[in-house]
Order: structure tokens, then sequence, then C-alpha cells
């Protein structure tokens, strides 16, 4: 990236004599992450490969951010397989990843010899650039990556993780950019991941860092806000000599600016990128043909979220939060949660929303609202960040929030990875013989232990006796939810399928033992049956003749089937103690460790009882009680829904 000061286009000039602009191509990671909720499968990719090698990019991401974990964890392929690939039918472009710093591609802080192994290996099978960067800009987080990287070859990119608060500035931004530099960086990105750059703050930050520093400016943001296009036009005429855009089809909304859009425009400056037109419509055609497969049927149309400005959940994120929520039967909630993203962000010390961050008080803020009250469910990834294991916040944390944490405990100062044990020489023992086939599968387990261990097992099994990928049977669902006929009444419309079935069921006993008022939650939804009609919540009120009305209204609109029941706790010896959302029940802390407790064990309030991992995060729960563990309901590594008994103690 040469280009260092901005062109004044006063009079058009030859071809030989433009500045060239240097495009990143992000449809084959951050654009279907942000769009198809990192949906593509390697066979897409392939698919296309050889056209996109030949459009002239300075660069492809094509790896890293969230495809590792959904590559393993939905789509049942080897992500290591997936770049070696790519690599060997695009020699032409450099390959691109982006890397979560000690983060890695997980969500939580690595030991060294773990993410330099993982770069060794990065580099080895095909990728040439990496983006680094740390979601609290600490660049502590950033050093051993750079180091890796620049030690086996590769080009470190070092990234500002840009945000809007109180206590950011373009000042704040200079010192991290030189902290990078101090580094020796081959470049600097400025990662806008929520498209919350604007022009204006665009050229004042990128004329501030051409300015101060002497490494090469790229540009990255989203379209959400609409004010892509022109962040990239002034970014670039105050010296960003490359943008990160993404082909039409897959660009724009959450995604990256359209890379035709962009072409356009510089033709008319002193800027010229040189793509191969024909080859962009050729990838436009196939990416249009391929959407309608790949796209979820619960994501927004929208092209512009103005609100984007108000709660910066980036763009990966937002399409997560709408497959998470839909999980946890919480669509509805949505407004809620946007509504208080924004105060449990201040209250965490303004990070920048972007991973594991945006995970965490992104999460953290969806069971607040799911909750009921805030904090009353406290994920071990918040609990962590608080204790400063993540580093250092950019602004002091909420002292109450800290106080319900720590208690007395101190929050840590050191560089976090300089707590962690080298995990290398031991990271597979407990694994069952056979699985491991590669040193990259080594790499793989330490970093996502139980899907890679998942995905080990499957690959393993006869092809003929695979079960079909996760994603295969998302999509299976969501065809079979489109079936399914609109809702008849207000009544439906606010409920889930399974919840308005035993709505159905309720209505039928209320009528049977002619009581004349009686009220339910489902759903964190108000719902009274009053001999007359059903009122939900304050202000929908559906007027209906009687309870038995309501059953037969019920039947006649929802005749499927309800689903096996889960023995119900009361029928059992103990105390239950459910599942808060819906997610995967695990009794131990990872393969090959002991149980958190076992039947027959004593425990006391407050001990750590199991963990459910939902929204890819770990929650641990604790015993509501003192006493005996009479029986564990669910397997380790099954599927729990909220409010479904999982413990009881006696």
């Amino acid at each position: 990236m040469t280009a260092r000061k901005a062109a004044t286009p006063k009079q058009k000039t030859s071809e030989d004599t433009r500045i060239p602009l240097r495009i990143t191509d992000t449809t084959l990671r951050d654009a279907h992450q942000s769009l198809w909720a990192t949906r593509m499968r390697t066979k897409d990719i392939m698919g296309i490969i050889d056209t996109i090698d030949q459009a002239g990019y300075y660069s492809l991401e094509v790896w890293g951010g969230a495809t590792f974990d959904v590559c393993l964890r939905f789509l049942r392929e080897n992500p290591w397989e997936r770049l070696r690939l790519i690599k060997s039918r695009a020699p032409k472009t450099p390959l691109q990843m982006l890397l979560r710093g000690q983060n890695i591609v997980g969500y939580k802080n690595y030991p060294d010899d773990v993410l330099d192994r993982f770069v060794e290996l990065s580099c080895r099978n095909g990728v040439d650039i990496f983006r680094i960067f740390d979601a609290l800009n600490d660049v502590r987080n950033m050093e051993q990556a750079i180091r890796s990287v620049k030690r086996y070859g590769g080009h470190a990119q070092g990234a500002i993780s840009y945000t809007i608060s109180p206590v950011h500035t373009v000042e704040k931004y200079v010192e991290v950019a030189k902290a990078l530099e101090a580094l020796e960086v081959d470049s600097i990105v400025i990662k806008d991941m929520a498209g919350i750059l604007s022009p204006i703050a665009a050229e004042r930050l990128v004329s501030a860092l051409v300015r101060e520093t002497r490494v090469p400016i790229q540009l990255h943001t989203h379209a959400t806000s609409g004010m892509g296009t022109a962040t990239y036009v002034e970014g670039v005429r105050a010296g960003a000599g490359a943008i990160d855009c993404a082909i039409s089809v897959m660009s724009s909304r959450s995604s990256q600016p359209p890379v035709e859009t962009m072409m356009a425009i510089f033709k008319e400056t002193d800027y010229h990128a040189n793509l191969d037109t024909d080859c962009l419509r050729k990838i436009c055609r196939y990416f249009e043909e391929l959407a309608p497969k790949r796209t979820s049927k619960n994501m927004p149309i929208n092209p512009i979220d103005p609100d984007i400005l108000l709660h910066h959940i980036p763009g990966g994120m937002i399409s997560n939060l709408h497959s998470q929520l839909a999980q946890q039967n919480a669509l509805d909630r949505l407004s809620d949660v946007l509504e208080e993203l924004p105060r449990t962000r201040a209250d965490m010390g303004y990070p920048p929303l972007v991973t594991p961050t945006s995970q965490i008080v992104g999460i953290q803020s969806v069971l607040n609202v799911l909750a009921g009250e805030r904090y009353a469910m406290i994920p071990e990834e918040t609990r962590n960040y608080v204790k400063g294991q993540y580093g250092r916040p950019p602004a002091p944390i909420d002292k109450k929030l800290a106080a319900t944490v720590l208690g007395k405990e101190k929050p840590i100062t050191c560089r976090p990875a300089d707590m962690l044990a080298p995990m290398l020489p031991t990271a597979t023992d407990g694994v069952p013989a056979g699985l491991i086939e590669s040193e990259e599968d080594v790499i793989s387990y330490c970093i996502f232990p139980e899907v890679a261990l998942e995905y080990f097992k499957w690959r393993a099994m006869p092809t003929e006796e695979r079960p079909d990928p996760p994603v295969v049977q998302e999509r299976q669902e969501e065809e079979k939810q489109a079936q399914q006929p609109a809702p008849a009444t207000e009544v439906q419309r606010l409920l889930s399928n399974e919840d308005y079935r035993e709505l159905s069921e309720l209505a039928s006993r209320i009528a049977a033992l002619q009581l004349n008022e009686f009220t339910i939650r489902r759903n964190d939804l108000t719902l009274s049956l009053r001999g007359n009609g059903v009122e939900i919540g304050a202000d929908i009120a559906t007027p209906l003749p009687s309870g038995q009305a309501l059953a037969a209204a019920t039947s006649a609109a929802t005749p499927a089937p309800k689903p096996a029941a889960v023995p119900e706790p009361a029928a059992m010896e103990g105390t239950p103690v459910p599942a808060p959302l819906n997610g995967t029940f695990y009794i131990s802390p990872g393969p090959g460790k002991p149980e958190f407790v076992k039947e027959g064990d004593t425990v006391k309030p407050g001990d750590t009882l199991c963990i459910v991992e939902a929204m890819k995060l770990f929650n641990q729960i604790k015993a509501p009680v003192g006493g005996t563990v009479v029986r564990i309901l669910p397997k380790h590594g099954e599927a729990v829904q909220k409010g479904q008994a999982m413990i009881l103690i006696g």
C-alpha cells in the first residue's frame, strides 16, 4: 500500500500516472459472516475461486474470524482443508485471515505456544496476510501474534478496532497505531466492524495516522449505517491506500460496500483499482444464484439500519444475534436487547464491539433482558472480562458490577497470557485414540475442544452413517417452519408454535375445571384467561366467548402434535435446577476433565453444578440450594430447553 497522500483530481490524468488503489475482497469471509451467519460451504468457494483469483484483487480475505468455528460446529468441515484447497486454486492473489490476537480464532486468550504454532501452521497452509486485532485495543494482546507472523514470513497487519464512546478519541487511536508501529507491523488497518465510522471522522483519523506514523493505512468498514461508501472516498483521499469491499450481491447491509460501486466512483478521480470487470460480472452472477440457498429466513432485509449508530453491533454479530435469539424463542425481544446493549457496554467500560467483546456484551444484554433482572445471570466470560483476563477495558468498569463479580478480589494488571501455562505438551490427553489425524487437528482441539471432538467423532464415522451436518438440519427446520400456516389469532402471532399448542391444552383444562380466571407467563409474555377472553400484556386483547372457545380455536389452527414432554420435575424427589436458556448441557468443563458434580455428591448453595453453552458463551449453573445431587437428567453434550430440569437436589 503505497498511497500516502490525498490526490486532488483537478484535471484528468493518464492511466499511467493515476494512483493505484488496492482492494481486499471480503466475499469469502466477512461478507458471508455478516449476511449468512457464516454459512458458506467450501464447495461454494471452490465453484468460483478460479475466477476470483483472476480478478486482480490486492488480497482475498478467506479465513479466520468465525469461519473456523462454524466449519467445525455447523458445517462439519475441516477449516484447514478449506484453506489448503483455496490456496491450491488461487495462486496469484495473497490470502488473508482475521486473527483475534491472543484469542486466535476463539473467544478467550490462549497460551503463547498455541498461538505461535497456529500462526506457523497457517503460514504453511496458505495464509499470506494476517490482520491482527484485539477487541480492547490492548496491544499487549497483539504483540505475540505480530512476532510470530513476522517469524514465519507473513505480512503482519495491526488493526485498530474503531468505536465511538466518551473515551475513544483520535489521539487515543494514534497512540495505538504508534504502539503497533513500534512492534514493526507491515501495515495498519482501521477496523470499523459496525459501520459507524463517518466520512468526516474517517478523514480526520486517516489524516492523523498518515501524519503521525510511517506505516501504510488500510480502511475496513461495513455498509450497515449507509455511510460506508462515502467513508471510503474520504478515507482514501486522506491517504488510505487500500479498502475492503465485497462483490455487489454479497455487499451492503451489514457487509462491506460493493466493489463495483467503489470502482465507478474512483474511476472519476486520480485513483484506479485495475480490476477485471468481466471477472466481477461472473462472480456476481454466481453468488446471485447461490444466495437464496444460503440466506437465513430469519435475517432482516432492510438495507440500512440507523439503529447501528446507537447499539454499535458489528455485522457478524447482527446476523448471529438474530439466529441466537431465534434459538431462544425470543426474537420478539430484539428491540429490548438493542435498548439494553448500550447500558451494558457502558457498565463494562465501553469496549469496542468486536469478537469476543461483542459476544460478551451482546449476550450479557440478552441475559439481562431474558432474566428480567440485570446481571441476574452472569456467564463465565463476563466474569473473566471484569477480572481483567481479556485485557484492559478502555474505561473503568461500573463499581456495582465489579463488586458483584469480584467481591474483594482485585483484577489482574499483567498481560493476560502471562498467566497461562503452555498447553501443547498435554493438549490431547484424554482424546480417544485415532481421532487426531494431524498437527492441525491438535490446534483445532486446543481452541475448541468440545466442538473439535464432536467433529472428529463425526468424521471418523463411515460416510453412509454420518448424520446430516447441523447446518443441513438448521435449513430443514427453517423450511418446515416456513410451511406452517399463518397465525390465525393475535395470540398465536405472539407465541411460538410450541407455546401455542401448550396454550391450547391449558385452555382445555381451564374450561374443564370451570375456572373464571387463570394467568400464565410464556416466553416472557403475561397471558390471562378471564372467562370471556384472553388478554396478552396490558394493551392487546382478543375477545373470546369462553375458555372452551379458545381451546377450539387453537386446536383448529394448530393441528401439529405436541412433541414428547420432558419429565415433570414436580413428580420427582428434589429441587429441580432448570436450564436458564436453550443450549447444550455439559457436566464437566472439558474433555478428559472431571465432572463438576456426580449423583450422590453433597453441594452447597452457589456451587457450580454444570455448564449450559448458549450463544457461544459458557454459563456456569450454580446450586440454588444445598443438599445431595439426586439425579442428573441430561447427558453430557445433550441439548436442553429453557426451563427444562437438568439436576435434582434433594
